[in-house]
């Protein structure tokens, strides 16, 4: 497909999908289940009011959600609490399938949820969005209820920055152009059409989440896109204007630790692929500096970005969902 065609006819806003009756109705003539999963780590500011909206709107008012999840990473605050009193479905994810081991990181969550949810759709909602609305769950879902084809669909917003002056108009997908763009413009010119292809909200069907690996930490979305791509097509994935999202500010050098993580994961991605030749051992440490008293300081973190395999080859996630 060629990528101005994708764009002009992959690329909807949520307003197009405002009739959620209808969108119901459809639903369920495809006799369809949705699960939302809300990965979570210390949101206990935000997840509350992101389960009472998405509870209200569209499990009560318009039965388009089946299941509202929050698979949680350890939360050290009320985080688990606060969303099982609001009414979601909780899960720690070290208790999901235990017996391969607990893995750090929202990547591990993802995939996991895969296996807790039933969902023949999943969709994927960060829970730090202070501006929540139920455009964030049917905005993504709607394209995979009325198009066949799209197999994944994701979101893309203007992204302010909170800061306490205020908000600043715009601003926000700072690694996304500093690194996922040029990476995809070198190397998978077709993605470049995707505006924002770190977002955290989207939405996928099943039998696509089963079929492809979870990297365990920040290269998750990059992989995913490029293994859509490569097995499926530019076709089968969309975006969706959400308009806007406003989330917490995330310092540079947390920037820094987030691009390492996709950079490698990109890195073995385009490896495996043929795309670049064979690799040399890559380093896990990602290396800064800290300045105190006028004294330079390197400061080493260790990002591993393991790799979870594709959940249809788990033996329990066959047995459960009855795959032979």
């Amino acid at each position: 497909m060629n990528l101005n065609n994708w764009i002009k006819n992959n690329t909807t806003h949520h307003s197009q999908f405002w009739d959620l009756k209808k969108l119901v109705e459809e639903k369920e003539k495809q006799n369809l289940k949705i699960s939302l999963c809300l990965p979570t780590l210390n949101e206990e500011k935000t997840i509350g009011k992101e389960i009472v909206m998405f509870k209200s709107e569209l499990v009560d008012r318009y039965p388009l959600l089946d299941e509202i999840a929050v698979i949680d990473s350890g939360s050290t605050d009320k985080t688990r609490e606060i969303a099982e009193t609001f009414g979601a479905d909780v899960y720690l994810s070290a208790e999901i399938l235990p017996q391969y081991g607990e893995k750090k990181g929202k990547g591990e969550n993802l995939w996991k949820a895969v296996y807790e949810l039933t969902g023949d759709i999943i969709v994927y909602v960060d829970a730090d969005i202070k501006n929540i609305h139920p455009r964030f769950a049917y905005g993504l879902v709607a394209p995979l209820i009325y198009r066949p084809e799209v197999h994944y669909v994701k979101a893309f917003y203007d992204r302010p920055l909170a800061f306490s002056q205020g908000v600043r108009p715009s601003g926000g997908g700072r690694v996304t152009e500093i690194l996922t763009r040029p990476l995809f413009s070198l190397f998978f010119p077709d993605l470049t059409g995707l505006i924002q292809p770190l977002s955290g909200e989207y939405a996928v069907r099943r039998e696509v989440l089963e079929k492809i690996p979870f990297p365990i930490g920040y290269g998750v979305e990059t992989s995913h896109l490029i293994d859509v791509y490569e097995k499926w097509g530019l076709e089968a994935i969309a975006q969706v204007d959400l308009d806007q999202r406003v989330h917490r500010n995330q310092e540079t050098r947390d920037l820094g630790k987030m691009a390492f993580g996709i950079l490698r994961a990109f890195l073995y991605r385009a490896e495996a692929l043929g795309v670049i030749g064979k690799l040399p051992e890559l380093s896990t440490l990602l290396r800064q500096f800290q300045v105190e008293d006028e004294t330079f300081e390197q400061v080493c973190f260790e990002i591993v970005e393991e790799e979870r395999p594709p959940m249809i080859e788990i033996p329990e996630y066959r047995e459960k969902f009855n795959i032979n």
